[in-house]
């Protein structure tokens, strides 16, 4: 594979900028050997996932092993230079050409490194961890940590970068009686509680605790392959069970972190409190590296879930969808206070091309009875208007089905991969009080998003925790829903078309940021383009960013401290004035 490094340069090379590949200040091949000596697997070299089927005329790998793997989001979380979203394996020069390493081979574009990284270590142990990250500071590199690159920020990778890849740090322990560092064991033990590695992710962390007939709460993601124990919690972590039992940053114990210098903390409510603070909601890859979080499980309680699915017969927004969107937001604010949970989308279909609507809502320990008396108005309502529209609605499903646990609903409503795909996303957390006084302006807003997503993620037990208790925007604490929206294209479409779609991004979020100007974004699946991630805890993280990372060596695209960085990340800005944007 032939690679391209041509990178400019915002400021010149100094200590103020961040050493990429390719600059004088490299380290060679000795330096690299000797960082080898003391790490328990064999250095890194990442390569653009669908590099197997370059050279066009001989190909150095499986191609058709790439192009059936393309979309399998367990495929690429095993591969260090494969991202979630393929997107952020390419890099734009501001000229507007791109590098990349396009599956679609018949473009015609050769392969080339894009912005997977070029070096970097396969971390199985705490030991190799800290030896990275005493080698990336001693030479000054820019750092990327990946478990997953389940990412819409593309926080995972970087071009010319070091990565510390998590993937493999595995390590289960379940304890019967859990106390934290630091805590009297006579006043403060936690029983069932789970100790995941940075590395696991959420398929593995369920069957984990459903073997000991235990719930955890997580997130439903394809395949279940985002990381259970890193970005996903750093940055909050939702999920179908956030009503009833909190986010996943409301149920963590303790984290075990590597700071920049190497040394090893543990987090919580009795040692180095501050970094438990900031490591509950404040961003990943921010203060250092987690490599382990141990979280309170909750019991493995019976459920009822609730499926809606309808269809209509054009292509553009019709008044009886947008009046089906409107009784789905009137109704909400019961729906959370009756306990459930739940997600709801408004998109095209891809076979039929016209517009649709489904949903999956999930209600914990209640009663069938109960769960269809507080369903059935807005079924009723969903039938009624499919009745009235002469066809230009159709309810396919409206139902509810009794389940024996949350390990059981995530097995019957998996969701498909998804992965592989270019695009941009935005979302925004919206108030309790914007959507119960103002319903039709939030329906007339969000009918027109493309590919749109109703996240009931939030109120109930999200809600009784006060919002100074942790790092994580306190918007979370006043929400009832998440709504996220996208667009895409396909590899190899002109920059020019990527940018005038990525504008249209930032005009929907403007208007989506209008509903309710003083809320916020939830960090991991968010709108680079109106950041908004911290609210008033960002002066209290940076300061404590400074403590556990003095040297900036973890910086992250929007996240902490991003703010003092150039667009890439790699030079710091001089005489910066701290911008309020990044607040």
């Amino acid at each position: 594979m032939t690679r391209l490094w041509i990178r400019p340069r915002t400021f010149p090379p100094s200590s103020n900028c961040r050493c990429l590949f390719g600059d004088p200040c490299w380290p060679g091949p000795a330096e690299f050997a000797r960082l080898e000596h003391h790490v328990s697997q064999p250095l890194l070299h990442p390569v653009p996932p669908a590099s197997p089927c370059y050279p066009v005329s001989a190909p150095s790998g499986d191609c058709a092993d790439v192009h059936a793997q393309w979309t399998n989001a367990s495929w690429r979380a095993e591969r260090p230079g494969a991202m979630q979203g393929a997107v952020f394996e390419t890099f734009v020069f501001p000229n507007g050409t791109t590098s990349a390493c396009f599956m679609d081979t018949a473009l015609g574009v050769p392969c080339t490194q894009g912005s997977v990284p070029v070096v970097g270590v396969d971390a199985r142990a705490i030991e190799d961890v800290q030896a990275a990250v005493r080698f990336a500071a001693a030479h000054n590199l820019r750092v990327v940590v990946k478990t997953t690159g389940h990412d819409l920020l593309g926080r995972s990778t970087a071009r010319g970068a070091f990565i510390i890849w998590t993937h493999n740090m595995k390590d289960i322990t379940f304890h019967r009686s859990f106390t934290p560092a630091g805590a009297p064991p006579e006043s403060e033990t936690h029983d069932n509680a789970i100790t995941l590695g940075a590395g696991v992710q959420w398929e593995e962390a369920y069957e984990a605790v459903n073997a000991k007939d235990r719930a955890i709460v997580g997130g439903q993601s394809p395949g279940g392959t985002v990381g259970a124990a890193a970005g996903w919690v750093l940055g909050g972590g939702h999920s179908p069970l956030s009503p009833t039992f909190g986010l996943g940053v409301d149920n963590v114990l303790e984290f075990e972190m590597v700071s920049s210098n190497g040394t090893v903390f543990t987090a919580n409510a009795h040692r180095n409190t501050d970094l438990f603070f900031a490591l509950r909601g404040g961003g990943g890859g921010t203060y250092g590296i987690v490599t382990k979080t141990t979280y309170q499980t909750h019991p493995n309680l019976p459920l009822t879930a609730a499926v809606f699915a309808a269809s209509s017969n054009s292509s553009s927004l019709t008044a009886p969808v947008q009046s089906l969107l409107l009784n789905l937001l009137k109704a909400l604010p019961q729906l959370s206070d009756d306990g459930w949970s739940g997600v709801t989308s408004l998109s095209t279909d891809p076979t039929t091309g016209t517009l649709g609507s489904s949903g999956t809502f999930v209600l914990v320990n209640g009663t069938s009875a109960q769960a269809n008396a507080s369903i059935n108005p807005f079924f009723s309502k969903a039938e009624a208007l499919s009745n009235a529209s002469d066809g230009g609605l159709t309810v396919q499903a409206a139902f509810t089905t009794p389940l024996p646990s949350y390990f059981a609903f995530l097995n019957a409503f998996a969701t498909p991969d998804t992965a592989g795909s270019n695009g941009a996303a935005g979302s925004w957390l919206l108030p309790r009080d914007v959507i119960e006084r103002h319903p039709e302006r939030v329906a007339r807003t969000l009918a027109p998003l493309q590919s749109l997503t109703i996240l009931l993620v939030a109120g109930g037990a999200v809600a009784r925790v006060p919002p100074a208790a942790m790092g994580l925007l306190p918007a979370w604490r006043s929400a009832l829903v998440h709504a996220l929206f996208a667009t895409g294209w396909a590899e190899g479409t002109p920059a020019d078309v990527i940018a005038g779609r990525v504008d249209e991004v930032r005009r929907n979020m403007t208007a989506l940021r209008a509903l309710a100007p003083h809320s916020g974004a939830y960090l991991n699946e968010a709108s680079p383009f109106s950041p908004a991630f911290f609210g008033d805890h960002h002066t209290e993280l940076r300061a404590i960013k400074a403590v556990y990372d003095p040297i900036d060596l973890f910086v992250v695209r929007d996240g902490i401290g991003s703010n003092e960085w150039d667009s890439e990340l790699v030079c710091k800005l001089p005489n910066l004035k701290m911008s309020a944007s990044a607040r």
